[in-house]
């Protein structure tokens, strides 16, 4: 049977959006942390006007 892992809602996934550096200087980690805050409280947001609407 196959096992599914549970996937935390994104729009633009970091993977995708590391491709459009071209280098990251300093620390990663902190970029990528900071990038999917960022992109959980965009969803959030439009699930937000999608449901108030």
């Amino acid at each position: 049977m196959a096992e599914f892992k549970k996937v935390p809602p994104t729009i633009f996934p970091w993977d995708e959006k590391k491709k459009e550096y071209k280098e990251i200087k300093g620390d990663e980690e902190i970029v990528k942390k900071q990038w999917e805050e960022f992109d959980l409280f965009a969803y959030l947001l439009l699930w937000f006007l999608v449901t108030a609407m």
